[in-house]
């Protein structure tokens, strides 16, 4: 590997995006790291937001509980950001260690789009009653009668089911073109 350690390496997350950006050569991932990195902020911003909400709602009471729902909102928060950001982050460690295989950064580049597709149908899933658009003509109209039927405890099958894939493919692709 020729240049520079400044261009083989980055400092921590926020580095890791230009990086991998940079050094890949699949147009698939670089777009996903232009969206994944968009969506991944959105996302780490509107659950500070809604925790911010959350401790201005309890201020003042001494129940335990709300400490407990605090520490649980924030975990939520990570198991739906860090997979935005996993494809992302396996891709520059890979480039950094072993040279680049633009194959592996597509296929991860699907996988972080699958989860981010995943996301979606798990929104739909656990929209309430009265959130719920009725669509009533389309090719969409089957789709949203038969999710929004779904009780919303199965919204978490689709992100974990995209995870799980993500992991799969990781292993699998990992070794490959080394």
């Amino acid at each position: 590997m020729g240049g520079t350690d400044e261009e083989h390496s980055y400092a921590g997350l926020f580095g890791a995006f230009p990086y991998a950006y940079r050094s890949s050569d699949s147009r698939g991932f670089k777009l996903y790291v232009v969206v994944g990195g968009l969506l991944a902020a959105v996302l780490s911003l509107v659950f500070l937001l809604a925790l911010v909400g959350q401790i201005a709602d309890t201020v003042g009471t001494t129940d335990q509980t709300f400490s407990f729902v605090r520490a649980f909102f924030i975990f939520v928060g990570l198991c739906v950001v860090a997979p935005v950001l996993a494809p992302v982050l396996l891709v520059a460690r890979r480039h950094r260690r072993t040279g680049g295989d633009a194959r592996y950064d597509a296929a991860l580049a699907a996988t972080g789009f699958t989860y981010l597709a995943a996301l979606y149908l798990a929104l739909v899933v656990s929209t309430p009653a009265e959130g719920q658009t009725l669509i009533d003509a389309g090719t969409s109209a089957p789709v949203a009668r038969v999710l929004y039927a779904l009780p919303r405890v199965a919204a978490v099958v689709p992100p974990l089911l995209a995870v799980v894939l993500m992991a799969l493919v990781h292993r699998r692709r990992r070794g490959v073109g080394s």
